[in-house]
């Protein structure tokens, strides 16, 4: 397991000297299985800011989403959470239940990813909006139904007052996901987290749901945590990037320069995946990158992205390297050689990976 931050990457962690409005500092996360304890997230440390959106991106697999549900202690009993995570200067880890529940839904919001299974689909929407503020906000059923209607205009609904007595299924796939955020929105959270929020939403239908998700985070001033695994989206919205691989922090940026300079090779892998717009004639050959994401049993005491990555050597595969900032840019990497600094000899990004046989084209 990763060693905590320290040095200079603890100090970069802090950024400014204004406390941010949630301060996460080396959370682990782990499981206890019938085949022995697995780790699912290796100290990772990140803060979220008032007014900012922080996109957290990486592979299916490598631990956005528990991360995020540990934050508020929403993971099954048999996981086992360590470290610090701090809302307001209020530590929430090891808190018990009645304060994480009364932090859930008023402090800190989700936006699940797919609505037609966080939506109960026998009571109308009307009443599923109002009932978050009947219990964080004791409003009275009247005063919650008005809220309600004023959450649905502001989140991009049209005819508000008669989409409270519609049921999930009478709504499209865009509208439940705008009620899902009505819904996180309610009692003004100061933190939002959306785990993939525009997933199996077409083209025209994500672009709404990211103006919203821009909106609010200008309107109310939240701290806004985005889980994806779309670069375009991270593009569009995104203030900074936390890059997660195997349960561990690789890099850190503000979103510009990580999308003009990425310097850990799996940032680089990522981007060159995704397809050009600029490519003119033929077919576009993406990039691939080789191997997979190894399992949770796997965790190594070294680089977990060494047996995929093309610059690997000895160290890479013995040591694990710390979180820490990279030569001559502002992002914080977790490399032995960091891409566009490596020492004379090694491979260029685009050379195969050890083991790993080039698949050759046409």
């Amino acid at each position: 397991m990763s060693a905590p931050a320290t040095g200079a990457a603890a100090d970069l962690l802090s950024g400014d000297a204004e406390e941010p409005l949630l301060r996460v500092r080396d959370l682990t996360v782990g499981f206890r299985t019938e085949d022995g304890p697995v780790s699912a997230v290796d100290h990772v440390s990140f803060d979220a800011r008032a007014g900012e959106l922080l996109a957290v991106v990486g592979e299916s697999g490598c631990g956005k989403s528990v991360a995020a549900m540990a934050l508020s202690g929403l993971l099954a009993r048999n996981a086992t959470v360590s470290g610090s995570v701090r809302l307001g200067g209020r530590e929430l880890v090891g808190a018990s239940p009645d304060q994480l529940r009364a932090v859930r839904g008023k402090e800190i919001a989700y936006i699940f990813q797919e609505p037609m299974t966080s939506l109960n689909p026998v009571f109308t929407v009307g009443r599923q909006v109002a009932e978050v503020l009947r219990v964080h906000e004791g409003m009275s059923r009247t005063q919650a139904l008005d809220r309600a209607v004023e959450l649905l205009d502001l989140v991009g609904i049209p005819h508000p007052r008669e989409r409270l007595r519609q049921y999930p299924h009478q709504l499209s796939g865009g509208l439940r996901q705008r009620v899902m955020i009505a819904m996180a929105v309610a009692c003004d959270p100061r933190v939002l987290v959306a785990d993939e929020p525009t997933t199996a939403l077409d083209v025209t239908v994500q672009a709404g749901i990211l103006d919203v998700l821009r909106d609010l985070r200008d309107r109310l001033g939240a701290a806004i945590v985005l889980i994806t695994h779309d670069l375009g989206v991270v593009a569009d919205v995104a203030d900074r990037v936390m890059v997660m691989y195997a349960g561990r922090v690789v890099e850190r940026s503000e979103v510009d320069e990580l999308f003009a300079r990425p310097r850990h090779h799996y940032t680089v892998g990522l981007l060159g995946a995704v397809p050009s717009a600029r490519v003119s004639g033929g077919e576009q050959r993406l990039r691939e990158i080789p191997g997979l994401v190894p399992t949770l049993e796997q965790q190594p005491d070294a680089c977990t992205f060494a047996a995929r990555c093309p610059a690997a050597d000895e160290r890479c595969r013995s040591q694990e390297p710390p979180l820490a900032p990279a030569p001559q840019s502002s992002h914080e990497v977790a490399c032995w050689h960091p891409a566009g600094t490596r020492p004379p000899g090694d491979r260029a990004p685009g050379d195969r990976a050890p083991g790993v046989a080039r698949e050759e084209s046409g």
